[in-house]
């Protein structure tokens, strides 16, 4: 780790001296209303400073299977039946529009709340649009990966790639202008290394790729995430877990206001009374969260390869097996263990050998330093505040994409994505 310090401070540095082409929003003018960065990730916008956006009455969509048969060396267990297709959500415009890629972010859903706001975002602004599931859920583990370990960005970008040409081919009158391709998070990450392989395969020709609030380093990334469930928390001790103070606090808020509302404004408003959580538990509350997507990668990757890590490899796993006992060993194991135990194992024995140091630069954005320098199709839009930046990260940004790098000052980790403004600037970059 002192290599990885002394890098990120030598990086930090240089930042400090880069010419400030990015734009660069003034905390000011913005009016984004949530400074805590920790407020922002949880409780996003308020609704009143939302864009308008279509209701799903609105919208010509469906979901979709697909039958992909990747190659593979193991047979999935029976108890995975339910998910041995890939489903997708296609949005259809009348007549000929260009359509969107939506690549959702860390083990999400293809209809994920995110992924369901970018689908109205740029459908009521005249696109078809495609919503996919990250190649770290569970359902794109179980049907569309190859190896069911994801986390080497070429070939999760490879299997999201076979993906894409799938869903293109399953709707031959579908009358499409032109590719547009996006992601959220590790979604976005993910998006840029199919937007490289896009360069050579030539199926797409994507006209525009933007990256929401990426990891650059994935490493870092994610340690920062695990970190996070290691916060003191005041108020929890050997007789009240995490769980019960939250209900608690959530219990006391729905008293105070005589009913129970769960609706987008739930968060934001709950954070507004007295019963809001402190930061301390407000990163506790999203490491937590990541921790849970973390064991969902850890428990699919060691059951379908059986490498009885988790799960013994003979122990029979049927529909009423109880799962609570190996989710409970997952929850032990967080990324840095899920990297350790079975990403680099199965990354060395591809590639006859290799550092954890290579390959954390083989499948973050370093890795493509290059091309999204020379290639002006790609943007980013980012936030000075983001949960998953680390030293260095900002400063390799704006080397790297100049102009085409936006770096809001608020909105935490992917906060702000429904602030009108960031919506607006999306829409614009899309029309070029």
């Amino acid at each position: 780790m002192p290599r990885l310090l002394g890098l990120a401070t030598l990086l930090s540095g240089l930042a400090l001296s880069a010419p400030l082409l990015a734009a660069d929003i003034d905390a000011a003018s913005y009016g984004y209303p949530l400074s805590n960065p920790f407020e922002a990730t949880i409780a996003t916008t308020p609704p009143e400073l939302r864009p308008e956006l279509p209701a799903d009455a609105d919208i010509d969509q469906a979901d979709y299977d697909l039958k992909l048969r990747p190659e593979r060396e193991f047979e999935l267990p029976d108890n995975f039946w339910p998910v041995t297709k890939l489903r997708y959500r296609l949005a259809e415009q009348e007549g000929p529009a260009p359509l969107v890629f939506i690549i959702a972010g860390t083990g999400a859903h293809y209809s994920s709340s995110l992924t369901e706001y970018l689908k109205k975002l740029f459908y009521g602004a005249g696109y078809h649009v495609v919503q996919l599931s990250s190649p770290t859920s569970y359902d794109f583990m179980t049907a569309a990966s190859r190896h069911a370990t994801p986390g080497v960005s070429t070939e999760d970008a490879d299997d999201l790639y076979r993906v894409m040409q799938a869903v293109r081919a399953q709707h031959p009158k579908l009358e499409i202008t032109d590719f547009y391709l996006t992601g959220y998070s590790l979604g976005a990450l993910d998006a840029a290394f199919v937007s490289h392989l896009d360069e050579t395969r030539r199926s797409f020709n994507f006209k525009k790729v933007l990256l929401l609030n990426p990891p650059v380093n994935l490493y870092t990334s994610i340690t920062n995430l695990d970190r996070l469930v290691q916060t003191e928390v005041k108020g929890i001790n050997d007789s009240t877990t995490f769980y019960e103070l939250v209900l608690g606090k959530l219990t006391r808020y729905f008293q105070q206001k005589g009913y129970i509302d769960l609706n987008d404004a739930l968060l934001f408003d709950f954070q507004q009374s007295k019963q809001h959580l402190s930061n301390e538990q407000m990163a506790m509350l999203i490491g937590t969260s990541f921790r849970f997507s973390s064991a969902d990668i850890a428990f699919t990757s060691d059951l379908i390869n059986r490498r009885g890590l988790i799960t013994p490899p003979n122990y029979p796993i049927t529909e009423s097996t109880s799962l609570t006992p190996f989710l409970r060993r997952a929850l032990l194991c967080d990324f840095d263990c899920y990297i350790g135990e079975q990403l680099v194992p199965m990354w060395r024995a591809r590639t006859d050998g290799g550092s954890l140091l290579q390959l954390i630069d083989q499948v973050s954005l370093y890795a493509l330093k290059d091309y999204l320098k020379t290639s002006s199709k790609i943007a980013v839009m980012t936030n000075a505040d983001d949960l998953i930046l680390g030293p260095g990260d900002l400063g390799f940004l704006r080397r790297t994409m100049g102009e085409r790098l936006t770096v809001y000052p608020y909105g935490g980790h992917c906060g702000n994505l429904n602030y009108r403004v960031n919506a607006h600037d999306m829409l614009e970059f899309f029309r070029g």
